[in-house]
């Protein structure tokens, strides 16, 4: 698969193989105090060793009789003490700064496009690394006003320390504060705006859909069901399963297990999660902890989320207290592009192997006809009277039509022959349903 391309252009790869800390690192990555958390330990951490060091120059030039050389050092850190003082004072008041144009963003966002792309901010790496740059630089200089003896002028004779490192860590650490706002502001800026959000969106859905082993469409079904496990922790949305340690839980106690809901379905305490063949369920502790359960939907192993929020995207532009049909049409042209993807996928059931190659977890995953009616059904039915999202629309499918496999164009058929029943009630004249029928890939350019 090296050499070939899928149809969005990108290079068709292996799927990745899921890692044990996949979980753990997508959960640190939907919270917004571990990075800061680290950037004010790694602060203290690093004002403790600078300490040391500082400490241990002032006793070295102390000891060779460089008092002179000294001398100048202290001066050099009182000059940087107001600096450093500055600095603590202000800090505060950036780091407000940088949080209100956060909530504006987000507050903006959520509003034009969907509640859903509020997580986009809260994943962003240069959102966490800013506000995580700004505390430690706070959380550095005040540790480093400790540092300063009294007196305006210390004497180097009995001087036993002088923060010199310490305060050129901070001057460094306002530099890149600086350069870190710039391209904060920046990338906020970008992410308010509807092109690079969808785009965004569609990378996720894509390396979600790489992220798919291949699986083959006559794959036989395990035998019938012996036990069933049900889910026992909190309620909430299946973000995803460790799939390594189901698979050798199988195989340690000889049966197969079969996810019983979808990623990204809304289990309850007491319904069944994995339905067990061949053999007894395997007990709770070795299934602890391999099944992971959210307050929303994460597009690590959900390949439909991204077309969810892409249709979410689309239905509010169509709405009437809206009316953007030109947003309506740039979220179809991403939709279409991941169904371009998709239509060259087994979407068959996934089937995961021990080391001896027998199945040991079978996977159900949204089949090509549920992502055609996920990607097009609700947008159909608010964009019969709107001309320019039905001609993208109408391009859409006869650009899939040109792609999908026989057995697969019946699902693009019917919505295109919906969409055009619909057009025609919602289009009394003759001319008109001429024009909203005529396929264009802009809608109306």
């Amino acid at each position: 698969m090296s050499g070939k391309s899928d149809p969005s252009g990108t290079p068709a790869r292996a799927p990745r193989p899921a890692r044990a800390l996949d979980s753990l690192r997508e959960r640190l990555r939907d919270t917004f105090w571990f990075a800061p958390a680290v950037g004010l330990v790694g602060a203290f951490g690093l004002w403790l060793a600078l300490s040391g060091v500082d400490t241990w120059i002032v006793a070295h030039l102390q000891e060779e009789g460089a008092y002179e050389e000294l001398g100048d050092l202290l001066t050099f850190a009182g000059d940087a003490r107001t600096i450093v003082t500055t600095v603590s004072a202000a800090m505060m008041t950036f780091i407000g700064v940088v949080f209100s144009i956060s909530l504006v963003a987000v507050q903006m966002a959520s509003g034009q496009l969907t509640p859903r792309v509020v997580r986009i901010f809260v994943r962003s790496r240069i959102s966490k690394l800013t506000l995580t740059v700004f505390l430690a630089t706070f959380a550095f200089s005040l540790l480093v006003l400790t540092s300063y003896e009294g007196g305006a002028e210390p004497d180097p004779r009995r001087v036993t320390s002088a923060p010199l490192l310490q305060s050129l860590l901070t001057l460094g650490m306002v530099g890149l504060s600086l350069l870190l706002f710039v391209a904060y502001v920046s990338s906020t800026l970008r992410l308010m705006q509807v092109g690079p959000v969808l785009e965004h969106l569609t990378r996720e859905s894509l390396r979600a859909l790489a992220r798919q082993p291949g699986g083959a469409q006559e794959e036989p079904q395990p035998g019938p069901g012996t036990a069933k496990v049900v889910h026992r922790e909190r309620a909430g949305v299946l973000r995803g399963v460790a799939v390594a340690r189901l698979v050798r839980a199988a195989r340690r106690h000889g049966v197969v297990l079969r996810l019983v809901p979808r990623i990204g379905d809304f289990v309850v305490p007491g319904t069944p999660v994995f339905s067990v063949h061949g053999g007894a369920a395997p007990p709770s502790s070795a299934l602890r902890r391999t099944v992971s359960v959210g307050v929303e939907r994460t597009p690590d192993q959900d390949p439909a989320f991204g077309l969810r929020q892409l249709s979410d995207i689309a239905l509010r532009a169509l709405s009437s207290s809206v009316n953007d049909p030109t947003t309506a049409v740039q979220c179809l042209d991403r939709i279409v592009q991941l169904l371009a993807v998709a239509v060259r996928l087994p979407l068959a059931p996934l089937h995961h192997r021990d080391r001896r190659g027998e199945v040991r977890l079978v996977q159900q995953v949204p089949g090509w006809t549920a992502l055609v009616d996920l990607a097009f059904e609700e947008i159909r039915w608010c964009a019969a009277a709107s001309p320019q999202v039905t001609r993208r629309l109408l391009a859409g499918l006869d650009d899939l039509l040109l792609l999908a496999t026989e057995e697969r164009k019946e699902p693009l058929r019917r919505h295109r022959a919906l969409l055009v029943e619909a057009v025609e009630r919602a289009v009394p004249e003759a001319a008109g349903r001429a024009f909203a029928l005529r396929p264009d890939r802009q809608g109306i350019g």
